[in-house]
């Protein structure tokens, strides 16, 4: 009786804090749905819209440009950074003598706040003074215009991405490396197999439900990124970088259409939701 009393005190005692948590967090998408069905009037009020925003998304070219934005931004910095942090993770832990400070200097980008990021990169573009171009022309090529030019743009973007969260990759990947079975790799010794078999016939498939759960972890920033974006180009030039989310945030605190925007929000956290669950299914099919 003493036991179940106290846990019903317990349970007394946090119930606060999750009914806090639990309403916190389903307030601002319960408001969302709301606000996604209902349009703003000429005297700022709202009034109910049906699935007119809904209808509108649909036949909005802007929408559609930010969805293949976002999608070409996500692809691109996703494989460009499994990439480079499956390379920087195979490099910190075959270099065993290598010294912390380096180890340090080597994570370090991802712990920069991205508007610091944001703004030394722009620096580092600038087309005219930036460090970048004169690297270029001292190797005798042409001058490039980064951030300014609509072809070259998401490219950059996704390079300033990979460059800030490459690490942030090669640490989970790090960690599972050291969690691999030695002893597969002491078979693979006896039988003479070179380095480059072990790591593309061992390494990497033991590797697989790690490089998913990185998958994971950066969907769900890349394809609601924004910030970054924001700092740089904020969705330009000529909307070549215009993803959904910077769109959202436009037409709803630019142009004070907030059902609309909340509209392009739902449909953002929807696909966000559903790459999770697709990740998540992969990553169990390839577990070991």
């Amino acid at each position: 009786m003493r036991a179940q009393s106290q846990k019903h005190q317990l349970t007394a005692l946090a119930a606060p804090s999750v009914i806090f948590c639990i309403g916190m967090i389903a307030f601002p998408i319960i408001y969302t749905v709301w606000i996604s069905f209902q349009s703003t009037t000429a005297t700022g009020g709202m009034r109910f819209a049906g699935t007119g925003n809904y209808s509108r998304m649909v036949q909005d070219g802007q929408f559609w440009n930010g969805i293949w934005v976002t999608f070409y931004l996500y692809f691109l910095s996703l494989a460009m950074q499994l990439f480079f942090g499956t390379w920087l993770a195979l490099l910190l832990f075959n270099a065993k003598r290598l010294p912390g400070i380096v180890r340090s200097l080597f994570i370090s980008p991802f712990m920069m706040p991205p508007v610091v990021a944001g703004m030394m990169w722009i620096v580092i573009l600038d087309p005219s003074l930036g460090v970048a171009n004169y690297v270029l022309t001292s190797l005798g090529l042409p001058p490039s215009t980064w951030l300014a030019s609509p072809a070259l743009v998401v490219p950059t973007l996704a390079l300033i991405d990979t460059w800030q969260w490459t690490p942030y990759v090669a640490l989970i990947v790090l960690g599972g490396l050291q969690s691999l079975p030695p002893n597969v790799y002491e078979a693979a010794e006896i039988d003479g197999a070179p380095r480059w078999k072990k790591l593309t016939r061992i390494t990497l498939p033991l590797l697989l439900p790690t490089l998913v759960t990185a998958m994971v972890l950066r969907s769900v920033d890349l394809l609601r990124f924004f910030d970054l974006i924001y700092i740089t180009t904020q969705g330009g030039p000529a909307d070549a970088s215009l993803t959904l989310n910077i769109y959202g945030f436009r037409t709803g605190f630019e142009f004070f259409q907030l059902g609309y925007s909340g509209a392009l929000m739902i449909t953002l956290s929807t696909i966000v939701l559903g790459a999770v669950i697709v990740l998540n299914k992969l990553r169990h099919k390839v577990a070991w």
